[in-house]
């Protein structure tokens, strides 16, 4: 079953997480060299399941395709993929998916003196502070971001 896409926004598009299938892939459990190449390479017996390494809570995780680069100092930039888990707890420092106002967004959060602020990674934004009269809900917490090279 391929991946439901559940919201399509300015910012950020999201997607269900379909761990039911696996797939086994080859994996070199040594140091890679990013040098001269390694003879363990030769020899690759392993293999890991990408599903079962970067979900740790399959019903609570979800994909969401970035759009924009408002997280781009902290390595996140327009179309990488985060993986968003449901079930962890919000703290501060950490990137989460965000719905305020009817718009999902993805942010460093800050939450300090009963005050919580959605801080970008880029000098080209400014942060957003969450008020009472915001219509606001910390979605998820990012766990993983996987980049095209």
């Amino acid at each position: 079953m391929a991946p439901l896409k559940l919201h399509t926004g300015n910012l950020i598009d999201i997607f269900s997480a379909d761990t039911a299938s696996t797939l086994e892939l080859p994996y070199v459990n040594a140091n890679i060299s990013a040098g001269f190449p390694s003879p363990a390479l030769d020899f690759i017996d392993l293999t890991i399941d990408l599903n079962k390494h970067l979900i740790k809570h399959p019903s609570a995780t979800f994909y969401g395709r970035v759009k924009g680069v408002s997280l781009k100092n902290a390595g996140i930039d327009d179309g990488d993929l985060l993986i968003i888990d449901r079930s962890i707890e919000p703290t501060n420092g950490k990137i989460a998916v965000c719905h305020i106002d009817g718009e999902f967004t993805a942010k460093r959060i800050k939450i300090a003196k009963g005050e919580i602020w959605l801080n970008p990674e880029n000098e080209k934004y400014q942060p957003i502070r969450v008020t009472e009269e915001n219509n606001f809900l910390i979605w998820g917490i990012v766990t993983h971001v996987i980049k095209d090279v």
